[in-house]
Order: structure tokens, then C-alpha cells, then sequence
């Protein structure tokens, strides 16, 4: 008689325990639903149709695709975008990786020193944007420029130069995210067994083969999830594009999304911007799975 009590009582428990979790995601699916989802699948099916506001979209099929793969500034786009997106990433995963060796350790000051650092990730990117417009003025008055006067070097024109205007911006981008990959590189590196480090110094190793042989193979799943971010973030940048130059001069710094910015809101194509979305989504999904494919086959060697 007693087991036949209990067990109900324990169904309902498991129950209880399979829904409760539902429940609390459940606001936050909802929104993801409404702001991400609903949106993304909007933008899929216009980019099959002329968007004609009042008048009725016009089924074009695959025009817009073809229309902007083989638009020559978009194809320019493309350029810029991988060139950006493999510079900032290359150099702030580097200089995010000497940062978390500068500042690893416990020290109450390293920390203080963690914490300003970290301060570009969190401010926001508009703001930095125009904070390295002023350090870039293209007169004496900018601070980059007023430096430059003092090594005998005029003023130079970083972001009104078709040839340097790209390459400041990604000076910008790696200043905004290599403190972020220094906190991943930090957490891997806190996992590093130190007797590793304590036998490579009694066999006397130099520093770079200590980083190459110990350091490195540790912090790998720590620099997987870095490649992946950044990944990511290579392909889909854009704030500080718009902010820092808006494209210009001349196109020189018009990326991916930039364009389809363009594209939607300067010449009305809504076809054509959602096309450039969508391509723009494969591409990334891609690029994700491969850099993840490639760093789980390196976990299992």
C-alpha cells in the first residue's frame, strides 16, 4: 500500500523538477523568439522578393543573391571585412595572450591592473569610436599627431587616407578586444599545472620553449573558444566601422555589414539588404562549425 502512494508522489516530483527550468527560461525564450528569431526568419523571406512598400513585394527568387554577389563594391566589402577580421582577431588574440602573462598571478594590484584593462569591453563601442576619432585627428591637435611632432613627423591623415584609414580602424578594434581574450587566456592559464613549470626551469628550458611546450598545450581549449569568438566577430563587424568612418573615404573601409546597412536604409533595397544578410548568416555559421571542427580534432589529438 505504501508503494502505491509513493511512487505518484515521485513522478511528480521528477515532473516538477523537468518543468521548473522550462519556466524560468521561458521569458527569455519568448524574447528570442520575438527580437531574434521572428526577425531572422522575416529577413530570409524578403530576400526572396522586391520589397515595394504599399505596393506589394514582387517574387524575384534568387536575383537579389545574384544581384549583390556580384556587385562590385559588395565584393569589395567582402575584401575589406576579411582583411579586417583576420587582422583584429590575429592581433588581439596576441596581445591579449602577452597581456595575461603580464597580468597573471594574485596580487591585489594585478587585479586593480586586470580591471582597467578590461575597461574597453565594457564601454560602449560608439563611445570608443569617437574617443579614437579624437586621438586620430588629422591635425597637430590629436594626441596621436601631437606625439608625432615631437619625432620631427607631420601630421598624418589616418582616417581621410584611403590607404590607412582600414588599418587604423583595426588598431581600434584589437585596443577593444584583446582585454576580452585576456580574461579566457587568463582562466585557461589558471588551470596550468605549475610542477610543469617548476620541472621545465630545473631542466633548463628557455622561456619560449616553456611557452611553446607547456604553456601553449594548456591553455588550448581557452584559445579554441577565442578562435571561435573571433571567428564570429571577424565577419560581423560593424559598430566601429560605422562609427570611426562610416566606410570612407572613398569606400576604403566598407565592410560586410556596412554595405547591407547601405543597401537597406540609403537605397531602400530591402531585398537586396536581407540577401546580403542571409549570406552573411551561412558564411558565419560555416566559419563556426569549421573553426570548431578543427579545435575538437585538436583536443582529441
Amino acid at each position: 500500500m505504501t508503494a502505491t502512494v509513493t511512487a505518484p508522489r515521485r513522478r511528480a516530483v521528477i515532473s516538477k523538477r523537468a518543468v521548473l527550468p522550462w519556466v524560468f527560461l521561458a521569458p527569455g525564450l519568448l524574447l528570442a523568439l520575438v527580437f531574434k528569431f521572428l526577425p531572422m526568419g522575416k529577413g530570409i523571406w524578403l530576400s526572396f522578393f522586391k520589397v515595394r512598400p504599399f505596393l506589394g513585394d514582387q517574387w524575384v527568387g534568387l536575383d537579389n543573391y545574384t544581384r549583390v554577389l556580384t556587385d562590385h563594391r559588395f565584393q569589395d566589402a567582402i575584401g575589406h571585412t576579411l582583411l579586417l577580421g583576420f587582422g583584429q582577431s590575429v592581433g588581439a588574440i596576441v596581445v591579449g595572450f602577452l597581456l595575461a602573462l603580464l597580468l597573471e598571478g594574485q596580487a591585489r594590484s594585478l587585479k586593480i591592473m586586470r580591471t582597467a584593462v578590461f575597461l574597453p569591453v565594457v564601454t560602449a563601442t560608439a563611445v570608443v569610436g569617437e574617443m579614437w576619432r579624437l586621438l586620430y585627428y588629422p591635425t597637430s591637435d590629436g594626441l596621436i599627431n601631437h606625439g608625432l611632432s615631437f619625432l620631427g613627423l607631420g601630421p598624418v591623415q589616418y582616417l581621410d587616407n584611403p590607404g590607412t584609414a582600414l588599418w587604423a580602424t583595426m588598431v581600434m578594434s584589437i585596443w577593444m578586444i584583446a582585454p576580452y581574450n585576456m580574461v579566457i587566456i587568463l582562466a585557461g592559464l589558471a588551470g596550468v599545472d605549475r610542477t610543469l613549470y617548476e620541472a621545465a626551469a630545473m631542466d633548463g628550458v628557455s622561456l619560449w620553449q616553456r611557452l611553446r611546450y607547456v604553456t601553449l598545450p594548456a591553455i588550448r581549449p581557452a584559445l579554441g573558444i577565442v578562435l571561435t569568438l573571433a571567428a564570429i566577430r571577424g565577419l560581423r563587424v560593424f559598430t566601429e566601422v560605422y562609427v570611426l568612418t562610416g566606410g570612407g573615404p572613398a569606400g576604403s573601409t566598407e565592410v560586410w555589414m556596412t554595405r547591407a546597412y547601405t543597401l537597406g536604409f540609403t537605397r531602400n533595397d530591402i531585398g537586396g539588404a536581407s540577401a546580403a544578410s542571409v549570406v552573411l548568416l551561412c558564411v558565419t555559421l560555416l566559419l563556426t562549425v569549421t573553426v570548431n571542427y578543427f579545435r575538437k580534432r585538436g583536443d582529441v589529438r
